[in-house]
């Protein structure tokens, strides 16, 4: 099992960081209103059921977007480098680019990028 089981993103503009992660990941995003029962707005990203996340709003608990503290690191398909070149016109910065990890960390690559929100998020590919 897996140390983590979900996380979560806050965001500041809910449907510009929708669009921002979806563009670059390439990936489905499922909206879930829960504002009712936690006052959130939800942007759940695809998942295997083990470990997954979402895009949170919800201010009014604190959710505020930042590049200081947890890093979460997003599976990217394909080469990195593809998503990184998508990074700017979707609003985001390439704060990292494209590192190896080496052998001796696994392998594959990772970069670091600011999104449109303001967070600091990490993306891992093996290409």
């Amino acid at each position: 099992m897996s140390v983590i089981n979900w996380f979560e993103v806050p965001v500041a503009d809910f449907e510009r960081a929708l669009n921002f992660y979806r563009v670059v990941t390439g990936r489905k995003i499922h909206v879930s209103d829960m504002r009712e029962t936690m006052g959130s707005m939800l942007g759940v990203f695809a998942h295997d059921g083990r470990v997954g996340g979402c895009l949170v709003h919800n201010p009014q608990f604190g959710y505020a977007p930042s590049t200081e503290g947890t890093l979460v690191y997003f599976n990217i398909s394909g080469d990195l480098d593809d998503a990184l070149a998508r990074v700017p016109d979707a609003g985001g910065e390439v704060l990292l680019p494209k590192t190896e990890l080496g052998e001796n960390a696994g392998g594959g690559f990772v970069a670091w990028v600011k999104d449109t929100e303001g967070n600091k998020v990490g993306f891992y590919s093996e290409e």
